[in-house]
């Protein structure tokens, strides 16, 4: 008799689904993301509130480098000015505790200026600053390329810095200090570890936003004015609008980033609003991987961890900064999240 039970033949190709996939990209993701919130909280439990507030650092770095990783990694504008954006949103935090007990002409004591300590309004309002800011900033950049685009976004970012650095009303070079961190309701945003939740669930905010136009009709056509803008402009969109609504976003992301950092160090200055910062901001971008959704977080990990521990060894850290940021240019162009998780399916 015929044996008709069915063989595979050597080499056959298994059916959808009949097989196991590892998702080594997924498992490191969700490794970064763990770990990222596991360890403050036990450092919190443990007492160790310098390591919690540690963590908040790298969440808001990572944040901030988001931004600017929708600019540069999908979208191609290399800006060298970001750092207006993340100062701009500081300065936002600043003076609204500044004025959080203002004296009015028609009382003589001090009432509390309606929302202007709330950190709901202070982010919206730095959202809303910032996205016109690149608004006005793009509408003019974004009609130049290359080298010309860069130059501009930093002449703009500079003037910026030595504006706020010749604002005496506001501390100038000396910074404004923040005694008291501005309130979120039914939240006590002075609890480092509630605090550190906050900068957690804002970075899950903007990779995921960042993560939904990338996977929009919107993603599609910005990566596109990325690879081929005349291709895209065959087709019948323009690839300008595409690059500025990007832009605009993306300075929103980082400016309500710089809000959550000037209240967590209570203090804001224009040192966050030079082009030493932009420079920082990008190198994280480099080490993390360009265009790699969790690129900023990686990026901002190491980074961070590095001026930490080198940065309590040596006042050269910098040289060791130098060394492996050249290490990634030159022999893992994904960065560290391509060597840790492999290639993107687009790359």
């Amino acid at each position: 008799m015929i044996n008709t039970t069915s063989q595979r033949a050597p080499g056959a190709v298994k059916a959808p689904g009949t097989e196991r996939h590892f998702d080594r990209k997924g498992l490191v993701q969700m490794t970064l993301l763990g770990l990222l919130l596991i360890l403050p909280v036990v450092a919190y439990f443990l007492g160790h509130l310098y390591y919690v507030n540690l963590a908040s650092r790298i969440t808001i770095i990572a944040m901030a480098a988001v931004g600017l990783n929708l600019a540069i990694g999908y979208g191609g504008m290399v800006s060298f000015g970001h750092a207006a954006y993340f100062g701009l949103g500081g300065y936002v935090a600043g003076i609204s505790a500044y004025h959080a007990f203002d004296f009015t002409p028609f009382m003589s004591w001090p009432i509390s200026v309606p929302g202007s300590d709330n950190l709901l309004v202070i982010w919206l309002a730095a959202a809303l600053l910032c996205a016109l800011l690149a608004l006005v900033i793009g509408a003019i950049s974004l009609r130049t390329t290359g080298v010309y685009f860069i130059m501009i976004t930093l002449a703009f970012a500079q003037m910026i810095y030595y504006f706020a650095n010749s604002w005496p009303t506001y501390g100038g070079e000396d910074g404004l200090p923040i005694y008291i961190r501005n309130t979120l309701p039914l939240l006590d945003t002075g609890n480092a570890l509630t605090y550190f939740l906050i900068c957690f669930i804002g970075l899950i905010l903007a990779m995921a936003l960042t993560s939904r136009l990338m996977k929009s009709r919107f993603g599609a056509a910005l990566t596109m004015a990325r690879l081929n803008d005349v291709r895209l402009a065959t087709s019948g969109i323009s690839p300008y609008p595409i690059r500025l609504v990007a832009f605009v976003i993306s300075a929103a992301i980082t400016g309500l980033a710089g809000a959550l950092y000037a209240d967590l160090n209570g203090f804001v200055s224009p040192t966050v609003l030079s082009w030493h910062f932009s420079g920082e901001l990008m190198v994280i971008v480099i080490l993390g991987g360009v265009g790699r959704l969790y690129g900023p977080l990686a990026g901002a990990v190491l980074f961070v961890m590095m001026e930490t521990l080198l940065g309590g060894i040596t006042q050269y850290w910098q040289l060791f900064l130098g060394l492996v940021l050249l290490g990634v240019v030159l022999f893992a162009q994904h960065g560290v999240m391509g060597l840790l998780a492999g290639r993107e399916r687009n790359e």
